[in-house]
């Protein structure tokens, strides 16, 4: 074993056999598989920042839009109404649902925007690094707020009431539906395509603290392949 190990390793238990091994680092579209049952450990996107920086630009242009335009148009009996996401809580909120109302707001609005605007912010300031050292905190508030926003859930709920309202009434699809049909699928392609890896090696103080942290310990490397 080297007893001035590489600082630039990270030190991991594989999840499935247990294996303590080095993952060592990543070139661009490769990936760390443990040595002993293959267990994919680590992966790096081809393109790490630039890609899931489009996606979330996109997915911020399509976030107003689903949340300025209506989600449907209701037909019946000679009367129309269309309503927004922020309009159906509203809505919600005025007829005694405070409580459903505020659970829509957060996971329909609050939620997705402030997932998309600091991820938007953190891959916007690590394009050229050393990134500033607040980027780390906005990068665990934006991890802290992703498994809260549900459009997945949200859009399933909305295709079940339209199927029970469709007997009653005439109901059209606005353009805000088909934004959040959008951001079903922006969503998981930012998660897919974002390494937060990448952004931690890229933060100014990231290199002295591994440095100083890193301990050598019986642990072998894992194999690094494309």
């Amino acid at each position: 074993m080297d007893p001035f190990p590489d600082p630039a390793m990270e030190a991991v238990a594989c999840p499935d056999c247990d294996l303590l091994q080095e993952i060592p680092a990543l070139p661009p579209g490769a990936q760390a598989r443990c040595p002993r049952c293959g267990h994919v450990l680590a992966r790096r996107p081809t393109d790490p920042i630039d890609l899931p920086l489009a996606l979330t630009v996109t997915a911020a242009v399509v976030f107003i839009v689903a949340n300025a335009m209506p989600l449907m148009a209701i037909s019946a009996v000679g009367r129309h109404a269309s309503t927004t996401i922020l309009g159906g809580a509203y809505q919600m909120w005025v007829t005694g649902e405070q409580i459903t109302a505020a659970i829509v707001a957060f996971c329909a609005v609050i939620a997705p925007g402030l997932y998309i605007f600091f991820m938007m912010t953190v891959l916007t300031a690590v394009r050229r690094p050393p990134a500033p050292h607040w980027v780390g905190e906005v990068l665990r508030w934006g991890l802290y707020m992703q498994p809260w926003s549900m459009y997945e859930v949200m859009l399933l709920g909305i295709l079940v009431a339209l199927i029970k309202i469709a007997e009653l009434a005439m109901v059209d699809p606005g353009i805000g539906m088909y934004a959040v049909g959008a951001l079903v699928i922006l969503l998981p392609a930012i998660m897919v395509s974002f390494d937060a890896r990448e952004v931690w090696q890229r933060v100014e103080w990231a290199d002295d603290e591994m440095s100083s942290t890193h301990e050598g310990g019986d642990a072998i490397r894992a194999e690094a392949v494309r």
